[in-house]
């Protein structure tokens, strides 16, 4: 392992949730390290990381360690999507293996308040069985998954895009509906009533950025199915933007 109690350690930053931003902007002031922020794909949501950032795959857990030695990483920062399940497991291994630091910014999950309708299921997949024939589904899973949400199901799906495109011809229940968020509260109710959804679906990601459209939900009276996060690493965990910052101070 890299020595981290020099004046400047190496932290490897993996990105795609909104704190790693954050992370990344307090880090870069500091004297005391030097941080690489790293993401699959540009992201579109928003604009770069303000510290030098590496995009692509890492060739495998193998690929990922050579990485990490090449660069004198002392320390990585996983501030992934709750949904990254694969990076955040295969960054846990291999942190272990060359014994490199890992920590896990994961935040809380959304729970049920008063007036909300809720039924929790385990992946896409299970959506299907608490839906009906002919009801106007609204959601925001992202195209990555969505045979597994749509196959065999009649009700009719309405996915939130980021830019235009045309569904999979094979999908003939789809419309893709565009939109760049952050969306308002009152952006998501005119969406849902505009639409005249009778069923929202999305992926229990946790933040307030995104819980707007839950509150909608709760507003007009929707029932929401919400996909469960899958399994997460067995690493230290923190919820916040400063429990990472403590972390790094306490390396």
């Amino acid at each position: 392992m890299a020595n981290v109690s020099g004046q400047h350690r190496h932290i490897l930053l993996l990105a795609g949730a909104g704190e790693a931003r954050a992370i990344a902007a307090a880090l870069a002031e500091r004297d005391d390290c030097k941080v690489t922020g790293s993401f699959l794909y540009p992201p579109r949501s928003f604009g770069p990381l303000p510290v030098p950032t590496r995009y692509g795959r890492f060739g495998g857990e193998d690929g990922m360690a050579r990485y990490l030695m090449a660069e004198g990483i002392d320390a990585v920062i996983d501030a992934t999507h709750p949904f990254a399940h694969q990076i955040s497991a295969s960054a846990a291994r291999v942190c272990a293996r060359l014994a490199i630091p890992l920590l896990q910014v994961l935040r809380p999950c959304w729970t049920p308040g008063a007036g909300d309708r809720w039924t929790e299921v385990a992946d896409e997949r299970a959506v299907a069985a608490h839906l009906r024939p002919g009801q106007r589904v609204f959601t925001t899973t992202g195209r990555a998954t969505l045979d597994h949400l749509v196959s065999r199901c009649d009700a009719r799906f309405f996915v939130r895009q980021l830019e235009e495109r045309r569904p999979p011809e094979n999908l003939k229940n789809v419309r893709y509906v565009t939109g760049n968020g952050p969306f308002s509260v009152e952006e998501e109710r005119d969406t849902l009533s505009g639409l005249e959804i009778d069923v929202l679906v999305v992926k229990n990601s946790g933040g307030t950025t995104s819980e707007t459209k839950l509150i909608a939900a709760r507003s007009l009276g929707l029932p929401v199915i919400l996909i469960a996060r899958p399994p997460q690493p067995d690493v230290p965990r923190v919820e916040t933007v400063s429990g990472a910052l403590n972390w790094v101070d306490g390396l």
